[in-house]
């Protein structure tokens, strides 16, 4: 469980290294962009995830209430911070558990699973809205960052 435990946390660390990228590549007079009305902004999609990232981070570490959820309007100086800290939240929250606490069955909204798989989750959530902003970019003629993939 050792080596799960560290790889987990080394793809969320990579995944903060990632999301820092994108948000930093973003000018700041365009993170309020939407390719479409009824969508996220591109500050809109790292603000969902961070506000997500809370909640998974809550649900491994069994955290009563996650921090006030940050909305739009905001600067990209605050969504820079709140979404990293996000990232950080769950970082510490892989490290507060022990050796066989990513077994254990937990539950996240209506599912039940063990914690593994919530951490698991929580990266293909961060994967899906990471991964829709590259159109952002590309629409603005911009070039988006590297993925990190690896």
């Amino acid at each position: 469980m050792l080596i799960e435990k560290t790889s987990l946390i080394q793809e969320w660390e990579r995944a903060k290294l990632g999301a820092q990228d994108f948000i930093d590549a973003m000018p700041e007079d365009k993170i309020g962009f939407r390719p479409a009305p009824e969508i996220f902004s591109f500050a809109g999609q790292f603000l969902h995830i961070a506000n997500t990232n809370h909640r998974f981070a809550g649900a491994l570490s069994n955290a009563s209430e996650p921090p006030a959820a940050l909305t739009e309007p905001v600067t990209k100086a605050a969504l820079k911070e709140f979404a990293l800290a996000s990232y950080d939240a769950i970082i510490k929250a892989l490290q507060s558990l022990g050796p066989e606490a990513l077994g254990e069955e937990i539950t996240f909204h209506k599912w039940t699973m063990p914690r593994r798989i919530v951490a698991s989750k929580a990266l293909e959530h961060h994967a899906h809205h990471r991964g829709q902003t590259v159109i952002y970019f590309r629409v603005q003629g911009l070039q988006p960052p590297s993925e990190r993939l690896f």
